[in-house]
């Protein structure tokens, strides 16, 4: 595997973006100073020291978070990432994402998220286990299905929740399937959950494509990250009949005229861990994949990577946003001036936090849907959020992340109004 990640610097403040955004909702829907301050603020935030005992018996000691944003309209709910880069003001914006999202597709819950500063590939499996239950434990005052339900997101798996979800159980005395979600089937997870992200992905290109009088088989596509949801979402926008040119990981990108032959890429990344030295296509640069002469390109990988000095030379028609927060507010200017349409990441990725809904609903209730139906319901949600978001767009003469997330922000700020504030 290469050694040095293109992809690992944050390249933007997601935080800032986060705020700009709200800021912009706020003056549009025209609610007051303080109702700002409440929603642009965290109800809860936790920051905790992590001691890790590595292999060879030294302690090291690791800072882990965990943000709730908002509980207005449901427990929190978000992943828990582990990667160097994580600080607090990346989960602050990241938890204020989810409440965004979690309003956008009208699931009863707030926004959170957590993280632990660590690069997990340095560790071994054993360390990472304890790393999760330590980190559990600290957090655990604030965790459980009424409370706060974690999830998976960058660094972290259905293994990670499985130990989440038992350390939660063993301090309680009983088994509690609905205090995580993105577990294995076999322990309480559904059918459906580890593509959910990458299939909402899709349901969205595909909407914005047809908008655009785009047929499948007459597009094509570049998807920047191929991991959890960029794997996923290229493979789908494939058997959808797009042509998947652009590909690419931390480590590099590939390009192939006519469409990558994603089965075998896929063998060749499980084989090596990275995308790179993959025969059945040619390296260019993440530049390249990013300015690509495509119809869809999804930015599936970090934070900010369509900046201000790279977003004029963006010509794809449709950016869908599978990573959260990969275009900064001066981006998103840039891209609308050219006629770009995005579709912003509360929306698009929301797949994910849709079918973790559906898992704590299954748990909860003890009895479990079958892969088809879960499917089906996702995509009914996904189709219908989508659509309710391009009416408002229109309806108001806004893009659709200004559409998105003013929908969003009214329906938390309208839970707050009829909760009413205590005392």
């Amino acid at each position: 595997m290469p050694a040095a990640p293109a992809l690992e610097a944050k390249t933007a403040l997601p935080l800032q973006s986060a705020h700009g955004q709200l800021a912009e909702a706020i003056d549009f829907l025209g609610y007051p100073e303080g109702q700002h301050a409440m929603l642009r603020t965290s109800r809860r935030e936790m920051t905790v020291s992590v001691p890790l005992r590595r292999d060879n018996g030294e302690i090291e000691l690791l800072t882990g978070h965990r943000v709730q944003h908002n509980i207005s309209r449901g427990p929190a709910k978000g992943g828990i990432r582990f990667h160097p880069g994580v600080d607090l003001d990346e989960v602050r914006a990241l938890a204020m994402w989810m409440t965004w999202k979690c309003a956008l597709i009208d699931v009863p819950y707030g926004g959170a998220k957590g993280g632990v500063a660590i690069d997990p590939t340095g560790y071994s499996k054993d360390e990472l286990e304890r790393l999760t239950r330590r980190f559990t434990s600290e957090i655990m005052p604030i965790l459980g299905p009424e409370k706060d339900i974690p999830a998976p997101d960058i660094g972290t798996d259905e293994q990670t929740m499985a130990w989440i979800m038992d350390t939660f159980s063993v301090n309680h005395g009983h088994t509690i399937p609905a205090v995580v979600t993105g577990k294995p089937i076999s322990i309480g997870g559904s059918h459906g959950r580890a593509s959910a992200t990458s299939r909402g992905v899709v349901h969205c290109a595909l909407e914005a494509a047809a908008e655009r009088s785009l047929r499948p088989e007459t597009c094509t596509a570049a998807v920047q990250g191929f991991g959890k949801v960029g794997a996923g979402a290229a493979t789908f926008l494939a058997e959808a009949g797009v042509s998947v040119e652009y590909v690419s990981d931390q480590y590099g990108a590939l390009y192939a005229d006519g469409g990558l032959d994603l089965a075998a890429l896929s063998r060749h990344v499980a084989a090596t861990g990275s995308v790179v030295g993959f025969d059945g296509a040619d390296p260019v640069s993440q530049a390249d994949l990013l300015e690509a002469d495509v119809d869809i390109l999804v930015p599936a990988a970090v934070e900010g990577v369509i900046t201000e000095a790279n977003a004029a030379a963006v010509r794809a028609k449709i950016v869908v946003e599978g990573a959260n927060g990969p275009t900064t507010i001066p981006a998103d200017r840039i891209l609308a001036d050219q006629g770009t349409l995005v579709v912003p990441d509360i929306l698009a990725n929301a797949g994910g936090v849709l079918v973790s809904y559906f898992e704590w609903v299954q748990g909860n209730q003890a009895y479990w849907w079958t892969k088809e139906e879960v499917e089906e319901k996702l995509r009914v949600r996904m189709i219908s959020a989508y659509r309710e978001v391009s009416d408002f767009s229109r309806k108001y003469g806004i893009g659709l992340r200004s559409a998105a997330t003013a929908l969003a922000v009214q329906r938390v700020a309208e839970a707050h109004r009829l909760r009413g504030l205590y005392p």
